[in-house]
């Protein structure tokens, strides 16, 4: 069994295998706690309800179009700027052809 459920104080705590998250971020804290008083929900509820419908976006996602990962990374790639000390190993004209 990867986890176990106890009840510490009358309250069911899951033990295991299993790491506890702590969120040191202010502004993910203040985002949590915004949808979690929207949602009317608690704030273990409402992380999980995000990651929920995050993780069926990209499933989603990835059927409908199987190059979308490699377009991303194309896309990342295309964002990086040029290097200033970056050279032309061969030089070329107007029109875009080796000279």
């Amino acid at each position: 069994m990867p986890y176990q459920q106890v009840n510490i104080d009358d309250q069911p705590v899951i033990i295991g295998d299993i790491m506890p998250i702590q969120i040191a971020n202010p502004k993910v804290i203040e985002k949590i706690d915004r949808l979690s008083r929207l949602m009317g929900l608690g704030k273990t509820a409402t992380v999980e309800a995000a990651v929920d419908r995050m993780l069926a976006e990209i499933a989603t996602e990835s059927q409908s179009d199987p190059w979308a990962g490699i377009v991303a990374i194309i896309a990342q790639l295309h964002r990086i700027p040029p290097r200033p000390d970056a050279f032309e190993a061969v030089e070329y004209d107007d029109a875009g052809l080796p000279g």
